[in-house]
């Protein structure tokens, strides 16, 4: 009578540590940016320290001079040093 019970409760508890393995695919998998195609909201949403004003500034770039060839360009806009391209650089693509 014991066992029977005791192979239960441990049952019952092991889909409880096998959720805790799944991984939290919002958490772990974020995608890059195209910062050639992408709007200012989204920009804007997406990268550390850059609010809509900074965004808008991106994009407004973009179409007056074209299309970024390397993420470094984007120090050339005003709002947007070295340090903000740094903590985002893994958060954008040309592509």
């Amino acid at each position: 009578m014991l066992i029977p019970f005791l192979f239960s409760l441990l049952l019952s508890f092991s889909n409880i540590s096998y959720a805790d393995n799944e991984p939290n695919s919002s958490i772990q998998t974020s995608k890059a940016i195209n910062i050639n195609s992408a709007d200012a909201q989204t920009i804007a949403k997406a990268l550390k320290g850059v609010g809509l004003k900074k965004a808008e500034a991106i994009v407004d770039y973009r179409e007056r001079y074209g299309e970024f060839a390397r993420l470094e360009e984007l120090v050339a806009v005003k709002g947007i040093g070295k340090s903000t391209l740094s903590k985002n650089e893994h958060l954008l693509s040309l592509e």
